[in-house]
């Protein structure tokens, strides 16, 4: 466990650079945390507290010096079905399994799988996520109750047909063009925080008939155990799983792009997950939501000039300062607003550079990434993340297993050495295989064998052959059982070390090199009479 604890080394490159750059990071999210938590259903304190008491812990106990961790609008997109089964109880249920779960996964030491996602899967991901977040958001920009949906599509079209209140419009329009215009024009200024600022002064200057946050607690909540609910536990596993994962998922990825956007910086994945178990342990004893770190306010800490976790401590105080402040004016904030924010959000989640060139570089991501992303918007987000690593992986397989080949085309004297015309003159031929030789590549492989004819020995050089599964070595003895019922002599040449035992058991015939193999079929032959 020592390996999971905070060290001295941790804040060893802490500057003053990193308070200014944790202020900056609370600013733009406080609007963010605002937004998620009423998104989620719990109400826009749990999404401040979520930010403040799972920030600390995450910048304390986790693996990145970079990261920030919070409410996200993935987390949220997971957290409103439960909201609507369990209630808020549930959620808070939820949160706390999901952030033991996520020690479990620490201890096993499975963070480091996660560089084996595919880029199609994560970009698509992304996108499904961003429609998700903006789809949920068009009731409140239209100023009129969520309606009773199963689908984020079908909400949104309902909302369509109960009528807008054009004030709501024009407050969430309003913020939507400030936040993404600002972004190109000056992508240093918070312009969502001031688009709140503006969008709320306009509500209370003209008295809009919009919905507003609410009240605040003016006070931290004493922890509580009193949401959970024992019997529901089992009910509520699969929604933890699913909690944890995109947990995992969403913080190692934010992880690695921290990684790249800086110098010298390097995350260490399975301390990463036990901060994230630690955060989401405690954070629903506060009444907070499941947390996981938080790809745009890492990107916002970095270039802000953060170099060690006191960024992220200070961003997790300063939005506890403005909770205890400033609770009465924060829910003035119309809901439409917010609203506006996440739509604007959702739209910068979405990056079209990286998106054009994987689908134009190649049909399979294009395929993977437009999967991905239809999932995530009809079904669950672990379960398009599972479709779509499973659709890249049989795709990935189709196209290693066709790079496995053999050398089976017809013999002409014009395309071959001397050597090798003299011992096809022999009845001899030679085979090299390139590339793996496992479960997918191996029926092909049976085929292109069986075509072999008119020879006598054939030796087969295995040295180019970089993978051996079962299915290989099996298929394999097939092949030379097949083709020594017609007859035909088969020796194999070159085998690595790391096969040799494989083949070993089914009794195949090897030999270190090829002109040891060819040797011995000349003296084969020799003794059969088909060579004098």
């Amino acid at each position: 466990m020592r390996a999971f604890l905070p060290a001295r080394a941790d804040w060893s490159a802490a500057t003053p650079r990193d308070v200014l750059a944790g202020v900056t990071v609370a600013v733009v999210a406080l609007p963010l945390a605002l937004g998620f938590g009423v998104a989620s259903g719990l109400g826009a304190a749990a999404g401040l507290m979520t930010a403040v008491v799972a920030g600390a812990l995450a910048a304390v106990f986790g693996g990145s010096s970079l990261q920030v961790s919070g409410p996200t609008g993935a987390m949220t997109v997971v957290l409103v079905p439960i909201v609507a089964r369990f209630g808020p109880g549930g959620v808070l249920t939820v949160g706390l399994l999901a952030g033991v779960l996520l020690l479990c996964l620490a201890v096993a030491r499975v963070g480091r799988f996660v560089r084996y996602v595919p880029v199609p899967v994560v970009e698509g991901f992304t996108i499904g996520i961003a429609a998700v977040i903006a789809l949920q958001q068009v009731p409140a920009a239209l100023g009129v109750p969520a309606p009773d949906a199963h689908n984020v599509v079908v909400g949104a079209v309902r909302a369509f047909g109960a009528g807008p209140v054009w004030p709501a419009v024009a407050l969430a329009g309003g913020v939507v063009v400030v936040m993404l215009a600002g972004a190109r024009w000056k992508p240093a200024v918070p312009f969502s925080l001031l688009a709140v600022v503006a969008g709320t002064a306009v509500a209370e200057i003209w008295s809009l008939p919009v919905a507003r946050i609410g009240a605040l607690p003016a006070s931290l909540p004493a922890p509580s155990l009193s949401f959970l609910d024992l019997g529901a536990l089992w009910s509520l596993l699969p929604s933890a799983v699913a909690v944890a994962a995109l947990a995992a998922l969403e913080s190692l990825l934010s992880a690695t792009v921290a990684d790249g956007m800086s110098v010298n910086q390097r995350h260490d994945p399975d301390r990463e997950l036990f901060g994230q178990g630690i955060a989401n342990v405690v954070t629903p004893l506060f009444g907070g939501v499941p947390a996981t770190a938080a790809i745009a306010r890492t990107a916002v800490n970095v270039r802000s000039g953060a170099t060690s976790r006191l960024a992220a401590l200070v961003h997790a105080a300063t939005l506890a300062v403005i909770l205890l402040a400033a609770a009465s004016v924060v829910g003035r904030i119309p809901l439409a607003v917010l609203a506006g924010v996440l739509i604007a959000t959702a739209v910068r989640m979405v990056e079209v550079g990286s998106v054009r060139v994987l689908v134009r570089a190649n049909r399979s991501d294009g395929a993977v990434l437009v999967l991905t992303a239809v999932a995530t918007l009809a079904l669950d987000l672990v379960t398009a993340v599972v479709l779509g690593i499973v659709v890249a992986g049989a795709l990935a397989l189709r196209a290693v297993a066709r790079s496995a080949r053999a050398d089976v085309e017809p013999l002409e004297a014009g395309d071959h050495t001397e050597e090798e015309r003299r011992l096809l003159a022999e009845h001899i031929v030679a085979y090299r295989l390139d590339g793996p030789l496992f479960f997918a590549a191996a029926h092909r492989f049976l085929l292109e064998l069986s075509e072999i004819a008119s020879v006598s020995v054939v030796v087969l050089r295995l040295s180019h052959v970089s993978t051996l599964d079962g299915t290989g070595a099996l298929v394999l003895r097939d092949a030379v059982e097949k083709l020594e019922n017609r007859g035909i002599t088969v020796l194999l040449s070159g085998v690595r070390d790391e096969h040799r035992r494989q083949l070993e058991v089914h009794g195949v015939r090897m030999f270190a090199s090829t002109p040891e193999a060819i040797e011995h079929a000349r003296n084969h032959l020799r003794q059969n009479g088909t060579l004098p």
